[in-house]
């Protein structure tokens, strides 16, 4: 902000000072062009003019800024409410366990960390679900690309259609 008042306020000084140097910069600027005449011919050679429009360019630049970061932050949050409205079916889990349950299984599973794999490829995900049992409790794709709550809600189906027994070492 006070960079272009300051800026401003050198632009006016020399062009106020030396109204003889816009005109000959205007007509070096225009040379070949045939633009040199309706730079004089429409007041835009009037030192106070050309810093009046200076000024309303640099607004008009800011206006502009500004409604491309707004767009940008409008855009940002419009993908996150898609994200949550895509989300919000795996939040409330299933009757029958807690989400203490589950992160006690998660947490001896994987650590807890929802994008593992096991060295050998087979089991995925914050549960280490193998791929025919992610595919069975409707899971699609890689469980491990799945997000955190989907892998909640999905870990905490398969504990109530088959108990602890899925997970023998972390599920008792």
């Amino acid at each position: 902000m006070k960079t272009s008042a300051v800026l401003l306020a050198v632009l006016a000084a020399v062009l106020v000072a030396g109204n003889f140097l816009v005109s000959d910069i205007a007509d070096r600027a225009a040379v070949g062009t045939g633009q040199a005449a309706s730079f004089e011919a429409d007041g835009a050679g009037d030192p106070a003019a050309l810093v009046f429009d200076f000024g309303a360019r640099l607004e008009q630049h800011r206006l502009e800024r500004a409604a491309a970061v707004l767009a940008r932050q409008q855009a940002r949050i419009e993908a996150r409410r898609e994200r949550l409205r895509e989300l919000r079916p795996f939040l409330d889990l299933p009757a029958g366990v807690s989400r203490s349950t589950l992160e006690s299984i998660a947490s001896c599973e994987s650590g807890g960390d929802p994008t593992i794999v096991s060295s050998n490829g087979l089991y995925h995900g914050k549960y280490q679900f193998s791929t025919a049992t992610w595919a069975a409790v409707g899971g699609s794709g890689l469980p491990s690309e799945a997000p955190e709550v989907e892998q909640d809600y999905r870990a905490a189906l398969l504990y109530v259609q088959s108990g602890p027994g899925q997970w023998p070492v972390c599920g008792s």
